[in-house]
Parts: C-alpha cells; structure tokens; sequence
C-alpha cells in the first residue's frame, strides 16, 4: 500500500507556475501519496510541456506536439491535481499565506511552490511584437515561428549560445538561410573551452549557416517585410524573419513583491537546500531559484532541465516531510547541426582538457569526450555524440576524487574499467 502523507493544515498545496519543475513537483507529490490537495496553476493556457524540443523538434515539425507534454492529462484528473491553466497569481501575501490571482480570486495555501521559469531576454530595438520577430520561449512562440518559417527562406538568428544554434541547425535542417550573428569572439564562450568552440564554428559553417561572431548591433530598421540589422563593424543584414535568443531572465517578480530574498548576482530567487526560500512555507525550484550548488562552490542560477527536475523533487520531498532525494552533478544537454552534445559540471578557463576519443571533423559526426579538470580533480566533460561514457565518468564528478586524467584518453582501455581503477587508487589512499 502506498504511504499516504499529510500536512497538519488543510490548506493546499500551491504550485505557481505550470512548466517542467511545477508539473514534476505535482507528480512527486502525488506518488508519494501526499494526501492535501494540489493546485497546479500557469498562466499559459497549455497543459505542462517539455521546452527543450521546442527549438527542434517542434520547429522542424518531426515531432508530434502531443508527445512533448510532461504528463498524460489523465495524470491531472486521476490523481486530483487541481490543474488551472490561464490563471496568473499576481501577489502573495507571505503572512497570512494568500495567493492572489489576476480574476481577482484567492487562495489560502499551506505551501507554495514558485516554479515561475523565466522570460527571453528582450532587445529593444527588436521587440516580440515587431513584424518578422520571433522569440523562442513558449509552445505558442514555435509555432508562430515554425508557421513563419513555412513562407520564407531567410533567417537571421541572433544569439550564438544553445537555443540559438538549435534554432538555426533546425532552420538550416528545413532548407533555409541562416545567418547567425553573435557579440561574443566565439560560440558558447562560457560554456566550452575555445577549442570546441572553434570545431562548433566550423561544424556550423559547414552546414551551411553564415556565422558573424564578435558583432554588436547598431541599430534596427523594421519594416513590413522584415528586418535590417545594422552592426557596428558597418555591414548589414536584412532578412524576412529574425529569431532573437539573447538569453533568459528569471520571473521573480511575483517573488521580489512578496518579499523574498532574491539573489544579487543572478537574480534568481534565493533557496537552501531543501528549496525553501526566505518566506516561511514558500519554495522555489527551476529556473527562476538560485540555491548554493556544493559542485560549484557558490549560489548558481541553473536553466536546465536536469535542474529543474532535480529541485522539484527535493521540493516535494521538503514539503512532505520526507528525505531528500540524492543530488546530482549538473548536467545539460543540446541536439544541433548532427551532433548531441552532453555536458556535465561547468567550463573555467584554467581547467586541462584532455580529449577521449577521436577529434570530430566538421563534416562528420564524431565521438569524443573532453574532460576539463583541475588538479585531477573533474570539474567539466564534454561529450559529443558519446552521452553514455559520460554517464560512466559520474562517479569521479560527484566524489570529486584526483585521478590521473591522462589515463582516460587510452582507448584500448573500456572507460568503465578505467573509472573503476581511479576509484580503487583513490579508496586505497
């Protein structure tokens, strides 16, 4: 028989905001058998979908939409989870614990959880509203620029971090010309060591994308027909569809209003351990939570969906009064121009890299993992096309032992083999 749990108040459990880290929180909830009532809302009128196919497979339409949905809706509706789409909680009051919502209803709730994501970083010489301009954020936001792409031909992506390249891999995919300006000197600079960078530049160019990188816009002319972008090195580009992806800005205003500790640095809201914010009884997990990540060392803000899972159940387990779950090293993963690229931990310039594997070529898919460590100890792997050897290396990441990272570059040698002998060295001394 499953366990049932219960609060000691009646009053249910809100969860605000209705995408990956609220839809999963709901969920745990449930099948721990946490018996107080559920009340799943989100301000967008579709039930909880999977964002990261939004820039790939929705976009190049080899997806069915329905198979991007979090969870069956029979899920919702067999399990009493209240969910309430198109309902916008608009303040909290955190001491008599009142949710208010845009209808001009309220809620009294016992806990709440503010799964709230983010919204595209905006250019405003580029607004969302402009003809021909497209931000990637929401379900809503693919299909207008997947109906969009449908009539045109040329593209010009702005943003050369992962949602921009997968929008252009998925453009170039659908037989269309992308252009992809980029202010930084090279693609993913925070996240890859130059080398990839650089083998990304060419993976790119190579598939056809015209890459700008180190550009900054000047100015804009919109018009009927599209866009002109000026840039500051003199040229322009024209073109009859513009996708910005400049990044995310975490939703905390909800947060900020109801005077929860928010993060100077990265503006999202600030948790401990076991997701609970500065508010009695309020949570936060997902993109919009900065919580101390014993991996890195300090507060980090993660846009995962790794992370977005991982601090919904913690937040679930908090709430109920259970253990936490176990967790884990961050872990990101992104699909473009032919390669899957798996990354575990986080990229620092004075990190050695050592390659496993054969160098990918530009033209050829490739299989190799680069491991990023300092004093032998990981802190960064790169996977390309190779996620199940970087499941292996977790081990290393999360007792993050010295090991002699050279070895791992011997091939004739399983890697599974080669952790299990790392481990042992370590465990004898």
């Amino acid at each position: 028989m499953k366990p049932s749990f219960t609060s000691n108040n009646s009053h249910p459990v809100l969860i605000v905001g209705a995408g990956q880290a609220g839809a999963t929180a709901a969920a745990a909830l449930q099948k721990i058998g946490y018996s107080t009532p559920i009340i799943l809302c989100g301000s967008e009128l579709n039930a909880p979908y999977e964002r990261p196919p939004l820039s790939k497979g929705v976009l190049t339409n080899v997806l069915s939409e329905g198979s991007i949905f979090i969870h069956p809706a029979s899920l919702y509706e067999d399990h009493a989870i209240d969910l309430r789409l198109g309902h916008t909680v608009i303040s909290l009051d955190t001491e008599k614990k009142f949710a208010y919502f845009s209808d001009g209803s309220a809620i009294e709730y016992g806990s709440c959880l503010l799964s709230t994501g983010g919204n595209a970083r905006l250019i405003p010489e580029l607004p969302k509203d402009a003809p021909g301009v497209h931000y990637v954020r929401t379900l809503q936001d693919a299909r207008a620029l997947r109906s969009a792409l449908e009539n045109q031909t040329q593209v010009l992506v702005i943003g050369g971090g992962f949602l921009g390249l997968e929008v252009a891999s998925s453009a170039r995919t659908n037989g269309h010309e992308v252009t992809l300006v980029e202010s930084a000197p090279r693609l993913l600079q925070r996240a890859l060591p130059a080398v990839l960078s650089d083998w990304l530049a060419e993976r790119a160019i190579d598939f056809g994308i015209k890459l700008k990188l180190g550009v900054e816009i000047e100015s804009v002319s919109i018009q009927a027909e599209g866009a002109q972008v000026h840039f500051k090195d003199g040229t322009m580009v024209s073109a009859p569809v513009v996708v910005v992806a400049v990044g995310l800005v975490p939703d905390v205003e909800l947060a900020r209003n109801a005077g929860l500790q928010i993060n100077p640095d990265n503006g999202g809201i600030s948790i401990d351990a076991r997701c609970t914010s500065s508010a009695p009884d309020v949570y936060a997990a997902g993109d919009c939570a900065s919580q101390l990540n014993t991996f890195f060392g300090r507060e980090v803000r993660l846009e995962s969906w790794q992370n977005a899972n991982t601090q919904a159940q913690i937040a679930a387990a908090t709430i109920a009064g259970l253990a936490l779950p176990k967790n884990v090293v961050p872990w990101f993963w992104s699909d473009q121009f032919g390669w899957n690229i798996q990354i575990y931990g986080e990229y620092e310039a004075s990190l050695e890299y050592v390659l496993r594997g054969a160098r990918p070529s530009s033209t050829g898919p490739g299989k190799c993992v680069f491991l990023g460590s300092k004093m032998g100890v990981l802190r960064h792997a790169i996977a390309i096309n190779a996620g199940g050897e970087l499941r292996q290396l977790q081990p290393l990441f999360e007792r993050q032992i010295s090991c002699v990272t050279a070895a791992f570059t011997n091939q004739e040698q399983p890697l599974r083999r080669l952790v299990e002998e790392a481990l042992r060295a370590n465990a004898e001394h």
